[in-house]
């Protein structure tokens, strides 16, 4: 089975390949159609969406994977989500969301000003390139969930669905 992954960041690739360990994974660099740094679970979920969208417009046969990463708040506190969606050849959509964690306020105040997590996180941890590695996640939760097992957990999510809908 073809699957394209509508992103070339590692972390998502990596998730992908784990759940659909017998496919014939590739990724695609597509816009979400989203703000950089969605702000509410409707918009990371649309963001998820357009990507997988995108990936099965483009090939024959298989199907597109979008997952994409954005904050939220619950009762006003800022907490990390993600979510992803799978989208078949005949335009059947799947979504499925995972782990939530509460933000520092010194993120969120970062993230009002225009920032990207991504960038925000490199900055906090000391570290570059955190989105294609630990992820907020790790960071947060001392590296006992990285990024790649967020977003595995949702891609077997998407699988499941998608198996049982068959």
């Amino acid at each position: 089975m073809k699957i394209i992954v509508g992103s070339k960041n590692p972390t998502k690739i990596k998730a992908v390949q784990e759940v659909f360990a017998n496919g014939v994974i590739s990724s695609l660099d597509v816009e979400s159609h989203v703000a950089a740094q969605p702000f509410s679970d409707e918009e990371t979920r649309k963001g998820a969406i357009n990507r997988a969208i995108q990936c099965a417009e483009s090939i024959r046969n298989g199907m597109g994977i979008g997952l994409e990463g954005g904050v939220m708040y619950v009762d006003n506190r800022l907490f990390l989500c993600n979510w992803g969606a799978l989208v078949t050849q005949n335009g059947t959509i799947y979504t499925a969301s995972g782990a939530r964690i509460l933000l520092p306020e010194e993120i969120n105040q970062q993230l009002k000003s225009g920032m990207e997590l991504g960038d925000v996180m490199d900055s906090y941890s000391k570290k570059h390139d955190v989105r294609k590695k630990e992820g907020a996640i790790g960071i947060f939760t001392n590296d006992l969930v990285s990024r790649q097992e967020m977003f595995t957990h949702v891609v077997r999510l998407l699988r499941g669905q998608w198996e049982y809908g068959k």
